[in-house]
């Protein structure tokens, strides 16, 4: 029968071990935070800008009474909702979708230290600091870029197409995307947009034009519908305003040029006439009715958010601190060193 074998470590010998080799362990410690410190000031600072909003209920009466409730069990019953696809939990989904960061390249922003302003995509490509470690990455990259024989332009003039983006622009549309997080609360549909950013300003910036990008967005989808009805009855009002103008302007002059005539078969016209002006105004009427009603319904259409937390200037960066920094790089290099000892020494700690 076979027994399992123990393995014991001799206390006392990696004391002795670690004790007798304590100048190394102190310079390897010491160098790893030596290196620590050099990574954390060549490393920017990161300011975060959080926006908070609560969206309409679209669920109304004893459903909506139901989904409530049924969310504050972590439950997800979609009960008298008008089947809009698009819904608080995907929201996270919209935000990271090509269309709605490409959406965001021409926002303006400005620096809070010089106050240069930038188009953001361009802000993103040619004027964020880069970490000391992230250097032989882009240092790949470049030169990646100048054995490429392909020419990608991302001036001005250039027009960013989502349904087909250069290199160039999808390297800047991820690290948008990288800065930019958006969470729900299931429970409560609360939404919580965060921007991150080197720049304290435009950090709160950036968050501010994304809680008015996802606003118009979730307005335009919810609305589309509303909209072309409203549009067509507009097509229609026009028409109904042009056949009554036309009818109204024909009565008048047949009135006008034969108002002495007792003739039968002119008063047979006139009345005509005064009937088609009458069907003619009556469709006019109904037509402003439905337009009116057209536009109650894009009102009706149109959501409404509850801004819980607006943007704001960041005063505190929220990177790691520096002291942490330094005290996590100590800790790698004293456990870098105690287990190139403990295998250097194994048979002396290990026994079977």
């Amino acid at each position: 029968m076979d027994q399992s074998k123990i393995i014991n470590i001799n206390a006392v010998e990696v004391i002795r071990i670690l004790w007798a080799d304590r100048r190394k362990v102190c310079i390897y410690s010491f160098v790893a935070g030596v290196i620590g410190v050099i990574l954390a000031f060549g490393t920017p600072k990161i300011y975060r800008s959080t926006v908070i909003l609560a969206p309409e209920e679209s669920g109304g009466g004893f459903s909506g009474s139901i989904s409530s409730l049924a969310s504050m069990v972590g439950m997800n019953m979609k009960i008298g909702q008008t089947g809009d696809a698009l819904y608080p939990e995907i929201y996270p989904d919209l935000m990271g979708s090509t269309n709605f960061i490409v959406g965001l390249f021409p926002i303006k922003v400005r620096t809070d230290k010089t106050g240069e302003e930038y188009a953001y995509w361009d802000y993103i490509q040619n004027h964020q600091r880069t970490a000391l470690h992230e250097y032989p990455f882009v240092w790949m990259a470049w030169l990646k870029e100048k054995l490429s024989s392909d020419e990608e332009g991302t001036g001005a003039g250039h027009k960013t197409d989502p349904f087909r983006l250069t290199k160039k622009e999808f390297g800047v549309m991820k690290a948008i995307g990288s800065k930019i997080k958006c969470m729900v609360d299931k429970k409560t549909n609360v939404i919580t947009i965060t921007v991150e950013d080197q720049d304290p300003l435009i950090a709160a910036t950036v968050a501010d034009s994304v809680q008015m990008h996802l606003q118009r967005s979730i307005t335009e989808y919810r609305t589309k519908k509303a909209r072309v009805d409203l549009d067509y009855m507009e097509k229609l009002f026009e028409e109904a305003q042009r056949q009554y103008s036309i009818a109204r302007k024909e009565y008048a002059s047949f009135i006008d040029a034969n108002q002495d005539l007792i003739l039968q078969q002119y008063r047979q016209k006139a009345d005509e006439l005064e009937n088609e002006l009458q069907l003619k105004f009556t469709i006019y009427q109904q037509v402003v009715e439905q337009m009116q009603l057209a536009k109650a319904k894009v009102q009706e259409r149109t959501p409404a958010f509850t801004i819980v937390q607006s943007a704001s200037v960041p005063i505190k960066h929220s990177s790691r601190p520096k002291i942490v920094t330094l005290i996590i790089w100590m800790i790698l290099g004293f456990m870098i060193r105690v287990a190139m000892l403990a295998w250097k020494n194994r048979e002396q700690i290990v026994r079977i």
